[in-house]
């Protein structure tokens, strides 16, 4: 979207200010479906940091996401500019990838479609 969707950006902005990861988002973005929960700005961070420090080789860049995010804060009358998924998965046919959920940063500008709720597949 050339122009943010003005509800998603205030869906956004309510996770932001109420710090809850509760949330359950799809969006279409560049062809991909991401499907999950939202998070946070700080909390997504927080978690990237962690799971970062753990590694031999990526540890050193879990300081970049362990610093605070530069955009949105509550309260300061700046709008998100990203949503911030956990627990999230690509959706690949009747995959989910990867399976156990992960980390994604979306830009709201670049969402074409997008629906409340975690989409899933079973196999019947």
């Amino acid at each position: 979207m050339s122009n943010p969707d003005e509800l998603l950006v205030a869906i956004s902005a309510a996770v932001e200010s109420e710090r809850s990861n509760q949330m359950s988002l799809t969006v279409v973005v560049g062809g991909a479906v991401i499907t999950g929960r939202l998070a946070p700005e700080a909390v997504w961070r927080e978690r990237v940091a962690e799971v970062l420090k753990d590694s031999d080789r990526l540890g050193p860049f879990s300081d970049v996401f362990a610093r605070g995010p530069r955009g949105y804060r509550p309260g300061r009358g700046e709008m998100p500019t990203h949503l911030h998924f956990h627990l999230a998965r690509i959706l690949q046919g009747s995959l989910g990838i990867p399976e156990t959920g992960g980390m994604y940063r979306v830009a709201i500008k670049d969402v074409s479609a997008w629906t409340v709720g975690d989409l899933s597949y079973f196999d019947q």
